[in-house]
């Protein structure tokens, strides 16, 4: 059993540098238009405290994190060039032996553009009801 905690845990984690390493890559201009897209994407869900599939509801709440972010991941790794790949690995891997409060504040930036949004939507909404 302590095997199968280890495995999963460095799992857990190659998918956290993965995430990190989209975003070098979507901020590397060698990446192809298509790659950014899908790289951001994937990104800013998997930061998201919004899920497709809610985590209250049994079972299916964590089948998005269980498969639909690491199947993005690698989907999106599969669009970038090798040659920014491994550049955006070895700067992912420099970034986490000083990393501080980044997930932090990356977390709240997220939590406010959700905000934004949903204060965008609801206005617009109110606008067209009243």
């Amino acid at each position: 059993m302590g095997k199968g905690k280890s495995s999963l845990r460095q799992w857990a984690k190659r998918l956290r540098t993965d995430v990190v390493v989209l975003y070098l890559a979507y901020r590397d201009p060698r990446t192809p238009w298509y790659a950014k897209l899908l790289a951001v994407g994937v990104v800013a869900y998997s930061l998201s405290p919004i899920d497709l599939i809610p985590d209250f509801i049994p079972i299916l709440g964590y089948v998005d994190d269980l498969v639909l972010v690491p199947l993005g991941i690698a989907l999106a790794v599969r669009m970038i060039p090798k040659p920014v790949l491994d550049d955006c690995r070895i700067r992912a891997q420099e970034a986490a032996m000083c990393a501080g409060s980044v997930g932090r504040v990356a977390a709240i930036i997220i939590v406010v553009v959700w905000l934004v949004l949903a204060a965008v939507v609801g206005r617009v909404v109110w606008k067209t009801l009243y």
